[in-house]
């Protein structure tokens, strides 16, 4: 289990609940708006790792047990954590110290999602749908085969999720350049009737993986907010 940084504090990562975040190093797409690039470039994770600036585990663990009565949860993000192949011994050890756990996801490792879930050591999920099939492989920078595949496991994991019996949300960063109205379309058609699902705006954090992309105003985000609403009455915005 490699991680790569820890935010000591959130109100807002983990629903309803005071948290600590951790993220994870790696992920097996390449969204050119990645927010996150220094935790999915390889080049930047190795580093990371010979420079020894990965953070042990058993430190993380330890910072929970101090913080008793004061958190209640641990975010787990990424990167793609469920790449992490000592995730569910971990996470299991966070939820015997009595810690809520949320993950997010991008669902393309259905299998092991599903493993997680069955071992109810997830208390919250959060996965992301980065674009309409068609488009997945432009939004994702990975191969068109690929995509297919990937996309595929998204609606896998969602299925998963949705009968889990854990709190979870759906959403899609929106970015002007990517996602069109019809594109929010085919997405909410395809989760029709879940519970939750965001649409967020995009919001350049200064790290990210490629090229030059921007928010949709607010009015476009209202467009897609209305088209969404035909499948999933209860879909919102976020940063907007």
């Amino acid at each position: 289990m490699k991680i790569a940084g820890i935010q000591k504090l959130t109100l807002l990562d983990f629903p309803g609940r005071c948290a600590a975040t951790i993220f994870t190093p790696g992920c097996n797409l390449r969204c050119p708006f990645c927010h996150n690039a220094s935790l999915v470039d390889p080049g930047c994770v190795q580093k990371s790792a010979e420079n020894n600036e990965l953070i042990d585990p058993e430190e993380v663990l330890n910072f929970l047990r101090g913080r008793h009565g004061r958190l209640t949860g641990l975010a787990v993000t990424g990167g793609e954590p469920l790449l992490q192949p000592g995730i569910l011994e971990f996470l299991r050890k966070v939820k015997d110290l009595g810690f809520a756990v949320k993950l997010d996801t991008n669902g393309t490792n259905p299998e092991r999602l599903r493993a997680l879930l069955s071992a109810g050591i997830v208390d919250y999920v959060a996965m992301d749908i980065k674009n309409s099939r068609e488009k997945y492989a432009l939004t994702t920078g990975i191969t068109e085969s690929s995509a297919s595949i990937l996309y595929e496991s998204t609606l896998l994991s969602a299925d998963f999720i949705k009968n889990s019996g854990v709190e979870y949300e759906f959403r899609t960063t929106v970015v002007k350049q990517l996602h069109t109205v019809d594109d929010i379309r085919s997405i909410a058609k395809d989760l029709a009737g879940v519970p939750r699902y965001y649409l967020q705006s995009f919001e350049d954090s200064g790290d990210i993986l490629g090229g030059s992309f921007t928010a949709c105003s607010k009015e476009e985000m209202q467009e897609m907010l209305k088209v969404a609403k035909e499948y999933i009455p209860t879909t919102r915005l976020r940063g907007v």
